[in-house]
């Protein structure tokens, strides 16, 4: 695929200490697997707590790519297809990678910290009370996710990486 734009965003989820290294190599294999092309990337999304993960802040240095962050709390609005039981555990939410891609290709920005404010915020964003989700809208602006959540470890790295693509309008 051939694409000049900065359409994708990168969805990554990590365990701490996650290296620059294997966050490049993740987001290499993932793109060449799926043959997207590297430059087309817009940015970097991922959890608020992993904001100054220094893995994540080196590589988004090293290819002059933003950093947007999203609190737990509006990630887990987002359904998708693999959601991870102990993620939600651990951090309450069920998916990182995927959700991040999915909200920073809408052009979500999570300043205001609540749900209600970010919806007010975004007209198109419209919460179903009845099942706290925000997909149905995210999908009706075209937003997809075109690589669901793929996890990386390699050997002689610690830790592991996983790594999501939504491509927005």
């Amino acid at each position: 695929m051939i694409v000049n734009e900065k359409v994708f965003w990168v969805g990554i989820g990590c365990q701490r200490g996650a290296s620059t290294q294997l966050i490049e190599k993740a987001i290499q294999q993932v793109f060449k697997e799926n043959q997207l092309n590297q430059s087309a990337i817009a940015g970097i999304a991922t959890i608020d707590n992993k904001a100054s993960e220094v893995g994540l802040v080196e590589f988004c240095q090293l290819y002059n790519l933003s950093l947007k962050t999203f609190p737990g709390e509006i990630l887990r609005l987002v359904s998708v297809s693999n959601p991870a039981k102990i993620t939600e555990q651990a951090i309450g939410t069920p998916s990182v990678a995927e959700a991040a891609a999915i909200l920073a290709a809408a052009n979500i920005e999570c300043q205001s910290k609540t749900v209600n404010e970010i919806c007010s915020t975004h007209e198109f964003l419209k919460l179903n009370a009845s099942s706290f989700n925000l997909t149905p809208s995210l999908t009706a602006v075209g937003v997809r996710c075109l690589v669901p959540k793929q996890i990386f470890r390699v050997e002689e790295e610690p830790g592991a990486v996983t790594i999501a693509v939504a491509q927005g309008v």
